[in-house]
């Protein structure tokens, strides 16, 4: 008997990466979720099961940046009977600070995680997704489209994931499989709490650009099945990507540090 097809989304336990692992399941496939706290894993599979899911979802309590955890989730997938045929790459950290006065362990912990991780399950998975000519969600962010002064690990993080999803989408377009790079804006998630924000301030500041984790995933879920390289969700963060485009950096890059030292 064939392994059965299964959606992975990392980062399933909070926020866009919890509304996309929902949105896959109520749209009738199979999902593994795949974050570090069990609990709450557990707690999403109950709901997406109880909510008319044909089947509960694997649940995959991981660090993703430990040490072998990309073979260890490949065994586990195996073990499931269950073949990777989309890769949801949402796992991911920011903080905000200037590089000089952050932790530099935490730093480069943001590079390994948003940049080494995403790749190695990529390349890991890669051949299953092309066998099954499925697709790639890769969560990036409007930061990617620029520098970040007061954030600049996240940013350039975020850069090298939209970079890597468009080469990566017309690579595979001849075996049929889709890359598609979200590009959000702010989202009220626990990303700002890891991130070191001010919340109230940052949500009340960033919230003509704020929407819900949930709208967030269905953009990139349609702009996935539609055959998209990127999307940014939202008018005003579309508006913020093409502004930030035009601008020359001598203006941009002080607007820019002003608006995260405020944060």
């Amino acid at each position: 008997m064939s392994d059965a097809a299964t959606t992975i989304v990392t980062g399933a336990s909070d926020g866009i990466g919890l509304e996309l692992a929902k949105l896959f399941a109520r749209k009738g496939r199979h999902v593994t979720l795949v974050a570090r706290r069990r609990d709450r894993l557990e707690a999403l599979a109950g709901e997406i099961e109880a909510a008319g899911a044909p089947e509960r979802p694997l649940v995959v309590d991981l660090d993703l940046c430990a040490t072998g955890a990309c073979e260890s989730l490949a065994e586990t997938l195996r073990a499931a009977g269950r073949k990777p045929e989309i890769l949801v790459n949402n796992a991911g950290f920011g903080l905000v600070g200037r590089v000089a006065e952050l932790d530099a362990a935490e730093q480069l912990a943001i590079v390994d995680l948003n940049i080494r991780v995403l790749t190695a399950l990529t390349l890991r998975f890669l051949p299953s997704v092309i066998e099954t000519r499925g697709g790639i969600l890769n969560v990036a962010s409007v930061a990617s489209f620029m520098p970040g002064p007061g954030f600049a690990v996240y940013y350039a993080s975020k850069a090298y994931v939209r970079s890597f999803s468009e080469a990566l989408a017309e690579e595979l377009k001849p075996h049929g499989v889709r890359v598609t790079a979200l590009c959000p804006g702010p989202v009220q998630t626990g990303f700002q709490e890891r991130a070191g924000f001010d919340y109230k301030g940052e949500m009340k500041a960033v919230k003509p650009a704020l929407l819900p984790a949930e709208e967030v995933a269905r953009q990139g879920y349609e702009a996935l099945f539609s055959g998209r390289r990127v999307v940014v969700p939202g008018l005003v963060n579309k508006f913020f990507v093409a502004a930030g485009r035009v601008a020359p950096r001598a203006i941009l890059l002080p607007l820019l540090a002003k608006a995260q030292q405020a944060r």
